[in-house]
């Protein structure tokens, strides 16, 4: 009986399997090393003269308006505001919603685009992430200080206490703290989570100092060994299923503050889903407001590059289209109904005495996105800004015809009232955008703007593939993953 022996089969160089290009997401063939360079070297050069000039007067506008305006209306009262016992919302409410909307795209991005795989997030993850911190500090504000007395708004949480007074469970109001609170911590953690790897990166580069050991202890003894990739990336998959709840709860639970009620032009059940959309709208236009300049000024074109402002761009442009459909079914459903306070209620909305703000309204968040259909104003970057600065206007006139526009005018006439800001209002307001600018700036100034690690996953020395003798040597490609199956098979 003859033996047999088995060899192990030669390397075929012949078979041609199908190959789809992989997308490009990093231009010029750029290296782990460039982009290490590139990103860390924000941090460590000195700023460009134009950083100077956007963070001293935003410091300025956050210190005169968040700070002297809450110490005056902490020492005067809430009646330094326009508010009155008809519109007792007015501006305070009002940017609360518009703040809470803004900080949507950064949990968007993060959770539901690395969910599903989108490779182009990576680039802009980490400043969404840190835009959605600084907008809901912003947010916290103003229901903050629009309890009069803030001294007790520590009221608002379930704490025993020895008046024996407990929180209104049934009131929307109370599930906006809960709601709120719980996304901000878990943002906040998600985004410490991805810093981690990077700021060891930052710590491992430092010379010895008090810059070194303050990045260490933020990095919390990261080492990049198998064990610590395997708990980080585990971690990193709960977070972001668990935010991605969060993403579609949040906001719907602040619409919940007038969907809930019987007021005309609120009681609808199409706000949830309304608010959600406009949320991730608006929120994807402050991303593209903030990141277009600082892809100019810090040179980060091959980072961020056409790619992903195009796909913002569509994001926006399907998100818009989602809010103007959810205010022509708003007006259709008023006449459908037949009920005469509700279609009163959008009779003044459109011709009452604020029709300037439903029209600023309807052509920023309706009819600017629509340009976003033709490729060739997509890639042009002052079209681009242009359009992200008419959503994020038309987005907080948005919230304006919806608060003011509605309690302006509810039953009875002879209660109704028209609302004026006062300077309070608008110093309060200014300021909570000099603030949020200023945190952001330093956010670039000390911390990584691009996830270093992950971007680098995107490039093709990544794909364990790339250096296969059995797929064509052309940059940028990877094996189709069911022939990646089919020839481990074989």
């Amino acid at each position: 009986m003859s033996s047999t022996t088995q060899t192990a089969p030669e390397a075929r160089t012949d078979i041609k399997l199908p190959v789809l290009e992989r997308e490009t997401l990093i231009l010029q063939g750029r290296s782990y090393q460039w982009i290490t360079e590139r990103v860390c070297g924000i941090l460590e050069n000195k700023q460009p003269l134009l950083w100077w000039w956007i963070f001293i007067p935003c410091s300025l506008m956050a210190l005169i308006g968040v700070g002297g305006g809450l110490v005056r209306l902490v020492a005067t009262g809430v009646g330094i505001w326009g508010n009155s016992n008809r519109v007792m919302w007015g501006w305070p409410i009002v940017n609360f919603v518009f703040w809470i909307g803004i900080g949507h795209a950064g949990t968007l991005i993060s959770a539901i685009l690395f969910l599903t795989r989108q490779h182009w997030r990576t680039s802009i993850n980490r400043a969404s992430e840190a835009m959605t911190i600084f907008a809901v500090i912003c947010a916290g504000i103003f229901p903050a200080f629009h309890v009069g007395r803030v001294w007790f708004a520590w009221f608002l949480a379930p704490l025993p206490n020895a008046n024996g007074i407990w929180q209104n469970f049934k009131s929307p109001l109370l599930w906006d703290v809960f709601a709120v609170s719980t996304y901000f911590t878990i943002s906040l953690i998600f985004w410490y989570l991805g810093l981690m790897p990077d700021l060891a990166t930052i710590r491992d580069r430092c010379k010895p100092g008090l810059r070194k050991m303050l990045y260490g202890l933020l990095a919390i003894g990261w080492r990049g060994g198998n064990r610590q990739w395997s708990h980080y990336e585990m971690a990193y998959l709960l977070l972001a299923s668990l935010a991605t709840v969060l993403v579609l709860s949040v906001h719907s639970v602040v619409s919940f503050d007038f969907a809930s009620s019987v007021v005309p032009g609120w009681h609808t059940t199409i706000f949830p889903p309304y608010f959600v959309a406009g949320a991730i709208f608006g929120g994807f236009a402050m991303v593209l407001t903030i990141m277009v300049p600082a892809r100019a000024i810090y040179g980060l074109q091959d980072l961020i590059t056409m790619k992903h402002i195009d796909n913002m761009a569509k994001i926006i442009l399907l998100t818009g289209t989602i809010v103007g459909y959810a205010y022509l079914m708003e007006l259709f459903v008023a006449y459908y109904t037949g009920a005469i306070y509700e279609m009163d209620a959008f009779k003044f909305r459109i011709a009452g005495p604020y029709w300037w703000a439903y029209a600023v309204m309807m052509s920023c968040n309706v009819l600017s996105p629509q340009i976003f259909w033709f490729r060739a104003c997509r890639e042009n970057l002052w079209v681009v800004m242009f359009v992200a600065m008419c959503v994020n206007v038309g987005m907080w006139f948005e919230r304006f015809v919806i608060i003011v526009g509605t309690l302006a005018r509810t039953w009875l006439p002879g209660d109704w009232k028209t609302f004026s800001p006062t300077l309070q209002d608008v110093m309060l307001f200014a300021g909570t955008i000099g603030l949020f600018l200023a945190l952001f700036m330093l956010f670039l100034r000390f911390l990584p703007c691009i996830n270093i690690a992950e971007v680098k996953w995107t490039l093709k020395e990544s794909d364990p593939h790339h250096n296969d003798p059995l797929i064509p040597p052309d940059p940028g490609v990877t094996l189709i993953p069911a022939y990646q199956k089919e020839y481990s098979k074989s």
